[in-house]
């Protein structure tokens, strides 16, 4: 039981706007440190188990209280809303929220319900519509195992861990029916009728609906379908995807939520449009009707620059699940099914084609996968030229806030002026980033560098006690890492097209720019293969292995089940972000777009956003960005540019320092990647972006519902 003069941190703590403002991070931190590291940043949990009497403490400590006091007053005029950027600027424009659909959500590591990528970019969108005031909520799933947890053997080994999240030890609340039950909704899944329980996250001023199968009234099985994110096996899948879509819009319609326009984030969602066409059909209308109906409110964003990428399901399913569905939607089994083939000929239901086909308003996700996509997809409008096809792009961003290190804001607040990342999109404003002296952004740089490094023993004695590691293990988690030590980070999803072996391809030419006695070189790898990808796997195994060739002594380290948490001190403490698609496989990628806004040089192929970004003066470019040579010529080609970058331009760069130690040359390069990337790689000029291009246009077509 809280104190009353603290009451409100209950509050605060199951609203996850704490996660991106510094001072109430700060207010929870003060009450218990120790306890708020022990239980990973994680207030919910933090109020649970707390010594009462250090409560007591702070509701009497003056300090304490001007803190509260001071993060309460700015979250309530937070949540209030009146003076956003929406209300300013679009007042009154859309009749109701915008539903964002997502398979996954990264809000904070405290709700570990994502994989990669994905989630993440749906998680700083949330955030941007809570800062901007954009009307929108979230529809996902409640994975209660989630992602897995990674462990690394002796031998190299990805071991894959589930482990049960505590409801009540994570900011989530229950939503119950008038009658006080949990299914607010129901699906037919094949010959059953299957249950919904919702789960409400707040985001700010956002909430996300979180599915899940897991209520009394579902047989064991079916409790157990929303469990983990990514299943391998295709029927479990579809199964998820039908929740997902059908039940997600049933749940909006059980809550009295009434969207006015729909944005699908990827394939896995797209069963939510036929659920509102066969709403409308019911109504009423015909099914061409219906679908001009629906498709004038939705927005499809694609993420997958090959066709694999999709979500494809085998006919015989798409049948057994949908079978009854086709009728209501006014269709026969050959036009339900066209709705998701590129052609009548196929055997197969793709997702991206349904949402192609159905959505009003298309995109990709940067400048060059909207080229791509265009191409992949040109089939289905085979009327108008390749350039015509009618997708288009909006490129990625990241929230600043979430992202950008308590160091290097404070350096921010202090020569641009305050508050000044949450100016992220003022372009003018981050030309002023030239205006910081050298010396104290590099410092700025080296207190991150050396946090990441420390939180990197601490993995590593973690480790040393759950795992019983061997002394080479531990060599491998980082032990030896040297904060004055040129130091490249290589971290996102082990997949053969992002090349994680690529810098290995001369492990000899390798050891030598690494250990160079004069300028030495420092790597560290972190990422996650799925765990039915064994491809994937096998890749994983083998840079883990090379890496620890004793030869490296120490200077190439794994860090072990990357998670949000350890994705800030990378992001923010190395000091080159390395990149290698195979072009142009990279959709978009934005974990570089992090980096860079915290001062880290990227080091990429010129693939997804980097081929928009790269200027010549704020990174560098692996490899020849003209054309797309088969793989060998293009491995091959792109090591040995990789190696001529670091060997003769990137090292020396970064060792050429003055005698105060400051390499002025590579601050030249930091202050023009954050100058040139913050405002245009940020989730503010992404969201208004999507507000004025997608979502509003969407919202002004609409077509008046038909009278009664």
């Amino acid at each position: 039981m809280l104190p009353e003069r603290i009451g409100r941190l209950n509050e605060l703590a199951n609203n996850l706007w704490w996660s991106w403002h510094p001072q109430a991070r700060e207010l929870f931190r003060a009450l218990d440190y120790p306890l708020w590291r022990r239980w990973g940043h994680n207030p919910v949990k933090l109020l649970r188990e707390i010594n009462p009497d250090k409560l007591q403490a702070a509701a009497t400590d003056p300090a304490f209280l001007g803190l509260y006091d001071s993060v309460m007053r700015v979250f309530d005029a937070g949540m209030s809303g009146g003076d956003t950027w929406f209300a300013t600027n679009h007042p009154n424009r859309l009749s109701g929220p915008i539903a964002y659909f997502s398979m996954e959500f990264a809000i904070h590591n405290s709700l570990p319900i994502y994989a990669g990528g994905l989630g993440i970019l749906a998680g700083d969108v949330c955030k941007e519509a809570s800062d901007l005031g954009v009307p929108l909520v979230g529809v996902g799933f409640m994975y209660p195992q989630g992602y897995f947890h990674q462990h690394i053997s002796a031998e190299g080994c990805q071991e894959v861990i589930y482990q049960q999240l505590d409801f009540n030890q994570a900011p989530v609340k229950p939503l119950l029916s008038p009658q006080g039950r949990q299914p607010l909704a129901q699906i037919q899944l094949a010959d059953r009728a299957l249950y919904i329980g919702v789960w409400q996250v707040k985001v700010g001023r956002v909430s996300i609906y979180l599915l899940s199968t897991d209520v009394e009234e579902n047989s064991p099985q079916d409790r157990q379908l929303s469990n983990r994110l990514y299943i391998a096996d295709q029927e479990l899948r579809l199964q998820q995807e039908l929740v997902l879509g059908i039940g997600g819009v049933r749940v909006l319609r059980a809550l009295g939520i009434q969207p006015a326009v729909w944005h699908a984030n990827e394939g896995h969602t797209a069963f939510m449009m036929l659920e509102r066409i066969r709403e409308e059909v019911q109504k009423g209308m015909s099914f061409l009707e219906a679908a001009q109906r629906v498709r004038a409110a939705t927005i499809f964003t694609t993420h997958t620059p090959v066709p694999a990428g999709s979500d494809i399901f085998p006919v015989h399913l798409v049948e057994r699940y949908l079978r009854a569905y086709w009728e209501p939607m006014g269709l026969n089994r050959e036009e339900f099914l066209e709705l998701g083939q590129i052609s009548s000929e196929e055997p197969t239901f793709n997702m991206t084609v349904l949402g192609l086909k159905i959505a009003g308003h298309r995109n990709a996700v940067s400048q060059l996968h909207e080229k791509v996509t265009r191409n992949l997809w040109h089939a289905l409008w085979p009327e108008v030229k390749e350039e015509e096809v009618p997708i288009s792009h909006i490129t990625n961003g990241v929230h600043a806030p979430t992202w950008v290190s308590g160091e290097t804001g404070k350096l921010y607040d202090k020569y641009l002026g305050r508050d000044a990342v949450n100016r992220q999109d003022d372009a003018v404003l981050w030309q002023h980033v030239s205006e910081i002296p050298d010396t104290e952004l590099w410092q700025a740089r080296q207190v991150q560098k050396r946090k990441l490094m420390g939180a990197m023993v601490e993995r590593a004695r973690e480790c040393s006690i759950d795992h019983e590691c061997s002394a080479q293990q531990i060599l491998a988690m980082g032990a030896l890492l040297d904060p004055k030590v040129l130091t490249i980070g290589f971290v996102r999803r082990f997949a053969e097209y992002k090349r994680p072996g690529l810098i290995f391809y001369d492990v000899e030419r390798l050891k030598r720019i690494v250990m160079n006695q004069c300028q030495p070189v420092q790597i560290i790898f972190a990422g996650k293969s799925h765990p039915a990808d064994l491809p994937s796997q096998n890749l994983f195994q083998q840079v883990c292995n090379l890496g620890t060739d004793h030869e490296f002594q120490g200077r190439i380290a794994f860090v072990e089940d990357y998670d949000m948490h350890i994705a800030h001190y990378l992001v923010q403490g190395v000091d080159l972000w390395l990149n290698t698609p195979r072009r142009p496989r990279e959709a978009c990628g934005s974990s570089g777009m992090k980096a860079s806004m915290n001062g880290v040089l990227h080091l990429s192929v010129r693939d997804g956003w980097w081929y928009e970004a790269y200027n010549g003066a704020n990174g560098w470019e692996i490899g020849d960005s003209t054309e797309f040579p088969p793989p060998a010529e293009q491995d091959e080609a792109d090591a040995d540019s990789l190696y001529h970058l670091l060997e003769n331009e990137i090292v020396p760069l970064y060792y050429e320092q003055n005698l105060d130690g400051i390499p002025h040359g590579w601050i030249r390069f930091v202050k023009a990647a954050i100058s040139s990337i913050m405002p245009v790689f940020c989730a503010r000029r992404m969201l208004k972006e999507y507000t004025e291009q997608m979502y509003l246009p969407a919202a002004l077509s609409h077509p008046k519902k038909r009278q009664g």
